[in-house]
């Protein structure tokens, strides 16, 4: 990575902040999420990518870490990076109000997520959304053409290993060198660039929506 001029914030520290919704951005929308959670599995990061339905292209995005849960510690608590600008600190409460305002600004009501179900069961406030799963769609042969022909995978078409954010998006983009950051926001950018190399219209992820019953761990 190229070292930035002075005046410049550095590519990731851009993508925390949020400058809400022009006329031209609120309509067709969709969010991508991720959380991080904690020692105790309790929600210490949130970050939100709003984005165009039919483009799929980022409108916006915001980033919460949730006190005191933070404090706790987790397994990737160095990821949280906690002075960078646009970063908002609050309690559960009041970050996920905050958040649901804001999606509503956007006209938000579908929510992505890689591996969906962990996120939406430690998000229960947000149950009235529709929740789609994007590695039901990235993991499978049949809708993920970087997958090479030598991958080991179940008759179903999945695949049976490496089908996590950073393996898939190393198959898609090409990038032997990405590393997954685990910075809840950062991840949320990386999994909707996902779904922009897989290309299919959010129509296809039809098969990806949870029901209400869905459990999944990271």
């Amino acid at each position: 990575m190229s070292t930035p001029c002075a005046a410049e914030l550095p590519k990731e520290q851009k993508r925390f902040g949020s400058d809400g919704p022009g006329k031209e951005e609120i309509g067709d929308t969709f969010a991508v999420v991720d959380t991080e959670t904690n020692w105790n599995d309790a929600v210490m990061s949130i970050g939100v990518v709003v984005a165009d339905l039919k483009t799929r292209k980022k409108i916006d995005s915001v980033y919460y870490i949730i006190d005191p849960e933070y404090r706790v510690g987790g397994m990737f608590s160095e990821e949280l990076r906690i002075n960078e600008k646009g970063v908002r600190i609050a309690d559960r409460k009041q970050a996920l109000g905050e958040i649901r305002r804001w999606l509503d600004t956007y006209h938000v009501r579908m929510l992505f997520a890689y591996n969906a179900s962990f996120d939406k069961n430690h998000l229960p406030e947000y149950s009235g959304y529709e929740w789609y799963d994007i590695m039901r769609l990235a993991a499978y042969r049949q809708y993920n053409r970087a997958i090479p022909a030598s991958a080991d995978c179940y008759k179903t078409g999945r695949l049976k290993q490496g089908y996590g954010v950073e393996d898939v998006l190393k198959m898609l983009s090409r990038n032997r060198g990405y590393r997954e950051t685990h910075n809840a926001v950062l991840d949320a950018e990386d999994e909707l660039q996902i779904m922009q190399l897989l290309g299919h219209e959010i129509k296809e992820y039809e098969i990806a929506l949870l029901s209400d019953k869905g459990t999944g761990n990271r």
